[in-house]
């Protein structure tokens, strides 16, 4: 075991020291360090790529067990006319996206430029630009820690829904009772996308909602929109040092539109399928309920906002979501802007802002 700070393996660079770190690049690697760990009766902090973490200033009093596994694999048993494809825990998402679009394998082209390895995708059910990876998911290969033993997770199973499934659930501050070994997309062939069901993405591509675009062309206009905001990871941008968007999107009861303003953006609450809508939900924009709050681009970086942090943190000077280490911040530095940012949404609109980012060893 070696010393590493998790500042290091972080894309918002902050982060103490963990107390014991294993880089595990196979599935029984990641076994057996693990295992070890709970034998050891060890703290486990589960690491891929570290870009929905954050980790107190003190760092982890424990095992850090970070994931870099490797490999795509076609299964070879064609799901309806399409592909089935296995690929492990550590690899990296936006490899493997473009890895698919050359393959023509369909409905993940709209995630592209998404940081951080394939195996922490099930656990959030990450999603952007109105895909998530739900709709192509269909198993998850993991290491019960309960029982010792390996456990494959259905579609069905995993109880996706907006930025949650059963293995966040079972996840406690970043340790996991089900580790992500390996996991199994099944995809449609072809060279045009998955229907586009974002505004933005349409406008950009010059199609209606719902229509299809060509996939690569689709992956190009992403990594542009996502880098026009700072969320492709740049060693150059300071803005790009983050956890993405801090604060998910609230879904609230029909109830709780009353505080709203009628121009207050809202949106249908849909199920893992993407097409079902959640009656009596309704999703809210995080970003305009931080910018009609008060809080501007850039904030924490001049006049009286900087006093939070400094100077050190502070709302990327692209948009609204992102909480950005201009440098040197500190874990404590970024909270200090996310609740500010947090308390202010509450008072203005009564609206409880929740963290994207798992926090472990400190809290908002």
């Amino acid at each position: 075991m070696t010393t590493m700070h998790l500042k290091d393996i972080t894309t918002a660079a902050v982060g103490g020291a963990a107390r014991n770190y294993v880089r595990a690049t196979t599935e029984q690697e990641i076994i057996d360090a693990v295992s070890a760990a709970d034998r050891q009766g060890e703290n486990l902090l589960i690491v891929g790529g570290g870009s929905n973490i954050l980790v107190a200033d003190a760092g982890y009093d424990g095992t850090v067990v970070h994931i870099a596994s490797h490999g795509i694999e076609d299964l070879g048993v064609p799901q309806c006319g399409g592909a089935n494809i296995r690929v492990q825990a550590g690899h990296q998402w936006d490899a493997f996206v473009a890895h698919a679009i050359e393959n023509e394998w369909v409905g993940i082209e709209a995630l592209s430029g998404i940081p951080g390895t394939v195996g922490a995708t099930p656990v959030q059910n990450v999603g952007a630009y109105g895909a998530e990876v739900s709709q192509t998911i269909s198993q998850v290969h993991t290491w019960d820690r309960q029982k010792n033993a390996r456990k494959t997770f259905a579609l069905a199973d995993l109880k996706f829904g907006y930025r949650d499934s059963i293995l966040k659930q079972n996840t406690v501050n970043g340790s996991p009772r089900y580790v992500v070994l390996s996991v199994d997309f099944q995809f449609t062939l072809g060279t045009l996308s998955a229907p586009i069901r974002y505004g933005e993405l349409a406008r950009q591509l010059d199609v209606e909602v719902g229509q299809r675009a060509n996939s690569q062309l689709v992956r190009d206009t992403v990594l542009k929109l996502r880098a026009s905001k700072g969320m492709v990871l740049d060693t150059e941008d300071r803005d790009t040092y983050s956890t993405g968007s801090f604060f998910t999107n609230p879904i609230v009861d029909s109830d709780e539109l009353d505080s709203l303003p009628e121009d207050a953006p809202r949106f249908p609450v849909t199920d893992a399928s993407g097409q079902n809508v959640i009656e009596g939900k309704t999703k809210l924009s995080a970003g305009w309920l931080i910018q009609h709050a008060g809080f501007d681009k850039g904030f924490g970086l001049e006049g009286e906002s900087r006093g939070i942090a400094d100077g050190r943190a502070s709302l990327s000077t692209k948009h609204t979501l992102a909480i950005t280490n201009r440098g040197e911040a500190s874990c404590s530095d970024l909270l200090a802007i996310a609740s500010a940012v947090q308390d202010g949404v509450k008072k203005a609109f009564g609206i409880q802002m929740e963290p994207e980012p798992v926090i472990v060893g400190t809290s908002l």
